[in-house]
């Protein structure tokens, strides 16, 4: 008795996933609760589980969108018995190999199929313009994979007979320097999502931004006169995203519109603040969300960056862990950036964008001298947050920076 196997519910929001790689084989054997394929969404990777034990028959393929609730494949009862394909001898002409109970080898007159591609071979090879029958498919029973359409290449034209007549060579072109391949990869389910949501940002928000600069220094020596100790106590480094998350909440207490959105025809404000960090993951951009940061000191503020930014690099966030942000933080400056316009995070009507610290001359008490600075931005959205508001509140982050005695003080 077979038992089907078909996508999960993975989320309100979530209608399709894309299977992003099997990890056990067509015919493998399984056990229950094994791991057997991932699931990709627009928001996070999921795992499928083997929900009885038995032998894996697979039926969709990998890069397939399936919508929730479609099959995927069924687990038979039993241990696999067929040979794998590798394991199965084959003449010359792709004929099965045998032995007998006397040792002897005799032939089958079973062929194993060749040239029959998956969906996403198959359109990878029409693009191509390369017949599936003359490519050789590495896949189970000689079935052609992605890999194999991916490295397949067309047929070189037969040579012109000598009978024909001489054609009149085309003049010259200068030969082209250098390699020019070029490859086509299906865009992910969360790169598709976030280029949509890019485009809506753009298209349906009066998008704005304000900048300012911040001298570090201050934040710097703090950080290094008790980097140590504070690493020894809370058993987390102590680095420069904890000062601005707790500067961000200190400054939205005072513009709480830039915590606000709208829904609707209505401003929701919020008294609480969920603060998305962006974090370059494997698979692209993900942001997470610290919950009541607001409450958090440095050093759990700082644990729960760690936490998260550990758990998208494998790819195991929720997605609980990734909805529900107030205001976004992304840091441009740990990839080198010194100024950018970073886009809001829909539905939040603003994010800060820091950037990479530089020492630069500034005047300071009628002098020139040399500081750490670093350019800060705060892109808004126009219809929610005024410009004395967004300007106040950048203005708010740059004297709580300079200045972190205020932040333990609350002034």
């Amino acid at each position: 008795m077979s038992l089907e196997i078909k996508v999960p519910p993975v989320g309100e929001s979530i209608s399709e996933v894309t299977l992003s790689q099997w990890i056990k084989k067509d015919g493998d054997y399984v056990e229950m609760d094994e791991v057997i394929a991932e699931l990709e969404s627009d928001k996070a990777t999921f795992e499928l589980t083997a929900e009885k034990a038995g032998t894996l028959k697979t039926i969709a393929n990998e890069g397939d969108t399936l919508a929730i609730g479609a099959l995927v494949c069924t687990i038979e009862d039993g241990d696999a018995t067929a040979p794998k394909p590798e394991e199965v001898a084959t003449d010359s002409k792709g004929a099965v190999k045998a032995e007998s109970p006397t040792g002897e080898t005799v032939k089958s007159d079973v062929t194993y199929a060749s040239g029959v591609p998956s969906p996403a071979a198959a359109k990878i090879l029409s693009e191509k313009g390369i017949d599936p029958a003359s490519v050789n498919g590495s896949g189970v029973d000689g079935r052609l994979t992605k890999e194999d359409a991916l490295k397949a290449e067309k047929p070189a034209s037969p040579e012109v007979k000598k009978t024909e007549s001489p054609k009149v060579a085309a003049p010259a072109q200068p030969a082209a320097q250098g390699l020019r391949a070029e490859r086509r990869e299906k865009m992910s389910s969360l790169r598709k999502t976030v280029a949509k949501r890019l485009v809506s940002v753009k298209n349906e928000t009066a998008m704005l931004t304000t900048f300012n600069e911040v001298d570090m220094k201050p934040v710097m020596d703090l950080r290094t006169k008790y980097k140590d100790k504070f690493k020894e106590k809370h058993n987390v480094g102590l680095g420069f995203m904890s000062f601005f998350t707790k500067a961000v909440c200190e400054a939205l207490k005072d513009f709480p519109s830039v915590n606000a959105r709208i829904d609707g025809e209505e401003i929701v404000y919020n008294d609480y603040a969920d603060i998305s960090i962006a974090v370059s993951a494997p698979k692209g951009l993900v942001v997470p969300v610290i919950r009541n940061a607001e409450s958090l000191s440095l050093a759990q503020i700082e644990q729960a960056v760690v936490d998260l930014a550990v758990k998208a690099r494998n790819s195991k966030l929720t997605i609980e862990e990734m909805t529900g942000g107030t205001f976004t933080i992304t840091n441009g400056g740990v990839f080198g950036s010194m100024m950018s316009t970073p886009i809001i995070n829909a539905p939040q009507s603003a994010i800060l964008g820091m950037h990479n610290i530089v020492e630069r001359p500034v005047a300071l008490g009628g002098q020139v001298v040399i500081r750490p600075i670093m350019y800060i931005a705060l892109s808004y959205d126009h219809r929610i947050i005024d410009g004395r508001e967004s300007v106040g509140f950048l203005v708010r982050v740059k004297q709580l920076l300079e200045d972190p005695a205020r932040l333990l003080l609350g002034i």
